[in-house]
């Protein structure tokens, strides 16, 4: 299946280069969240082309003693785990895990976190968040993103999300989908 939407005459030669360009955009980006709601703007993905955190059922994660590290918290304190899908329209662009410190939030944002589903960047937006990247890796399909189905995962992503004062807000690890790649 390639990386067009139903009725789209096939896959684009230019993936490869598509798909550098969002890479590079998630690597110098102050948001996950940014990044993605400005790339289906410019590629036209949705009418609406904000994005949605859709929650994944999922067993909780509790952060390993590395992240809690990153994160710079001790060891009894509090850090919750989110899981979610980001969409665009009918298309979903990523799965997110996300281990936040609710303790550097505002009760307000906590409750966003909790009850809606308003993704992570969105919700911190005001905390005039920066991203420091952990690592960036393609997975097996991010080698041919030209044939590459909707639902397939191209590339992996772990990254801190930092307040203006340098202290780490969250810890995400992020799949994205074929679906970065689809065409209009």
């Amino acid at each position: 299946m390639a990386t067009s939407l139903p009725g789209d005459p096939g896959p684009t030669p230019a993936a490869a280069t598509l798909l550098g360009d969002l890479c590079d955009r998630l690597r110098a980006g102050p948001s996950a969240t940014a990044v993605l709601e400005a790339w289906c703007r410019a590629r036209g993905l949705a009418q609406a082309p904000g994005l949605i955190a859709h929650p994944v059922a999922a067993p909780e994660r509790p952060a390993s003693p590395a992240q809690r590290e990153r994160l710079a918290v001790p060891r009894d304190a509090l850090v919750r785990y989110r899981r979610v899908r980001l969409t665009c329209g009918a298309l979903v662009l990523s799965e997110a895990e996300n281990w936040y410190v609710p303790s550097r939030l505002t009760p307000a944002m906590n409750r966003l976190l909790q009850t809606s589903e308003v993704p992570f960047g969105r919700v911190v937006h005001d905390l005039s968040p920066t991203r420091r990247n952990l690592s960036l890796r393609l997975l097996p399909a991010g080698d041919r993103p030209d044939t590459a189905g909707l639902a397939e995962p191209l590339f992996a992503i772990e990254a801190l999300l930092l307040r203006a004062d340098g202290q780490p807000l969250c810890e995400v690890g992020e799949i994205y989908t074929g679906a970065v790649l689809a065409r209009p």
